[in-house]
């Protein structure tokens, strides 16, 4: 099979597409011959060996992981809920650029047949976490909603799933004329170049002057501690990725926090484990979402699994809007 890895940290070009052997599912596990696989931010950050997280410490050389849908191939020992020709969706740390990917049977999303398979790599990861930071970030109906990265893979849903659970306002952030206007096209009330001097103003503005009852944080940096400032009494900034670049979190003064405002983390993982039937139900809801056309998955750009590091060079360049996906079966 042909396969994407990675043997030395550095630019984009450091994926070079090499032949490897189909692995075999061990217990609990599953073959999966690819269809989509997304890139994402933090696959690039992976790439320069900056991801913040302390779970990626891997031994070079490494496929990098992603949002893989496509049909079981073959099951491993001890797998009886799935069967080879199952449409499926799963998250991968490692793996998934690859026309052929292992992955644990517990982990599968359901793929529903007639989805295009492209904006079905939302259901395994992005979708999953733009539902979850908006349920742990208990949103209520009417109330204001900042999402940051309003035009990226996750933040784009963002926007959409706040608007489908009743957000009264959602201003969203982007880094550009273009973005901002696909943010407003996905519903967004308002919206606001963050890279602008005085953007906090503008938020501010935007939602009335009496702060932002959540916000969904993406980006990490500067632009986190000044969101906590927009929050209103009781408000809420969910954390789940430093898209902003850099390797550190910054720290939160306790005192910034007086005000009955909250800042909490997430990661998908800690969510399926902590709540699980809040996960399965959101899930499902999300694959209602997208079959009937409310929820629109967005796919910048659909590439060949050689032009790998193309996907990762348009990611970096921040001008994609929407997913960013690998087709393995294209030439």
């Amino acid at each position: 099979m042909r396969a994407v890895p990675i043997a030395r940290y550095g630019a984009p070009d450091v994926l070079q597409v090499t032949h490897a052997d189909v692995p075999e599912p061990g217990p609990g596990q599953v073959l999966i011959a690819a269809e989509a696989v997304s890139v994402g931010f933090a696959q690039t950050q992976m790439r320069r060996d900056c991801f913040p997280a302390p779970m990626w410490k891997p031994t070079l050389p490494v496929v990098l992981g992603g949002d893989v849908v496509g049909r079981v191939e073959a099951v491993g020992p001890q797998v009886e809920h799935v069967k080879a020709g199952d449409r499926v969706g799963a998250f991968l740390m490692q793996g998934a650029y690859a026309e052929y990917a292992v992955a644990d049977a517990a982990t599968l999303v359901p793929v529903p047949e007639g989805l295009d398979a492209a904006a079905a790599t939302v259901l395994p990861g992005a979708g999953p976490i733009a539902v979850g930071t908006l349920a742990t970030g208990r949103l209520g109906a009417g109330e204001t909603v900042l999402v940051h990265a309003a035009a990226g893979g996750i933040g784009h849903l963002s926007v959409q799933l706040a608007k489908l659970a009743g957000a009264g306002r959602v201003i969203a952030t982007a880094s550009s004329p273009a973005k901002l206007d696909f943010a407003r096209s996905l519903g967004a009330d308002a919206v606001v170049d963050y890279t602008r001097p005085g953007w906090t103003e503008e938020v501010a503005t935007a939602a009335g002057g009496r702060g932002v009852d959540l916000i969904l944080d993406s980006v990490g940096g500067d632009v986190l501690l000044a969101g906590i400032g927009l929050l209103a009494p009781g408000g809420r900034l969910v954390f789940y990725g430093s898209a902003g670049g850099g390797t550190e979190v910054p720290k939160v003064p306790v005192l910034d926090l007086i005000g009955l405002k909250f800042v909490t983390g997430f990661s998908l993982s800690a969510w399926q484990r902590l709540h699980p039937q809040q996960y399965s139900d959101g899930l499902a809801e999300l694959t209602d979402h997208l079959m009937s056309g409310r929820l629109k998955a967005a796919v910048h750009a659909r590439l060949p699994l050689v032009e790998a590091a193309k996907g990762h060079e348009i990611i970096e360049s921040r001008a994609h809007q929407g997913r960013v996906v690998l087709l393995p079966r294209t030439a």
